[in-house]
């Protein structure tokens, strides 16, 4: 195995991940949430400019690698629709969710072309990864399963009867190999290129309650105290319908309760 360190922004250290041409790529870097806003400058330079380099660096038309492109539910911004769905529009109000939808579409145009072989997966809040971001608007959806666990108190910045779109770390990791595991003429049957990911819709209530079963001698107290522009964000998704990642085998956690087990066990 060998180990590469480094800013793939770098054009020598770009060099040497391609250079023994691989097969299968794994795209997950990126400058998140609240840090993309902070510095709209450096995220280009990695969401946009670093991946299309990457993806340049990657053309292989005699041989196109598999791609696994790391998008995200960002892309759909905050919405006032009843359901989302494949054919649901994109509308993205933060930087990181805009500039993943133009990796989309970069890494759709370059699939089209034969160039790579390209699969983008937009993920819904993946939990409970541990020491998230605290610049992350959303970095709540983890902090509360480590306070519940820890016994620590917590104000939570979403109504009670909000909701969100949740999978564990372990459903993640499965859904990333199994994309890469997708035969081509498959994905050439579904005429599709990018999947969102199976979720749980849940209720912010329902997940406290959830903790506090899973952790009945916890002493923390989760308070629910709504940010007008997280709740938008984060705290009122609507249903999700994945008919094409479904059809393909794509699956969320099954139920809360198999969830908080997954996630606890990530922690």
């Amino acid at each position: 195995m060998r180990v590469v360190e480094g800013d793939f922004a770098e054009e020598a250290i770009l060099g040497r991940l391609v250079e023994d041409a691989p097969d299968l790529v794994f795209h997950l870097g990126g400058v998140l949430g609240g840090a993309a806003e902070a510095n709209p400058d450096l995220a280009r330079r990695i969401n946009i400019d670093a991946t299309l380099s990457l993806f340049d660096a990657l053309r292989a038309p005699e041989k196109p690698p598999r791609v696994i492109f790391a998008s995200s539910i960002a892309v759909f911004g905050p919405s006032d629709a009843r359901r989302i769905e494949d054919a649901s529009e994109t509308r993205p109000t933060l930087v990181y969710g805009a500039q993943k939808r133009m990796m989309e579409i970069a890494l759709d145009q370059m699939s089209a072309r034969g160039w790579i072989d390209g699969i983008a997966l937009r993920l819904p809040g993946v939990v409970a990864r541990p020491g998230a971001d605290a610049r992350l608007k959303s970095v709540f959806l983890n902090s509360v399963f480590h306070a519940v666990a820890q016994g620590q108190d917590l104000i939570l910045p979403v109504p009670r009867d909000g909701t969100t779109w949740l999978l564990s770390v372990q459903a993640c990791v499965d859904a990333l190999i199994h994309a890469a595991n997708l035969p081509v003429a498959t994905l050439r049957d579904s005429d599709r290129r990018v999947f969102t990911l199976p979720a749980q819709r849940i209720r912010f209530g329902d997940l406290v309650d959830g903790l506090c079963r899973r952790f009945p001698d916890s002493k923390a107290s989760i308070d629910f105290r709504p940010d007008a522009d997280i709740t938008a964000q984060f705290g009122r998704q609507p249903e999700l319908s994945t008919q094409s990642a479904d059809a393909l085998g794509f699956r969320h956690d099954g139920d809360l309760a198999t969830l908080i087990e997954r996630a606890m066990d990530q922690a």
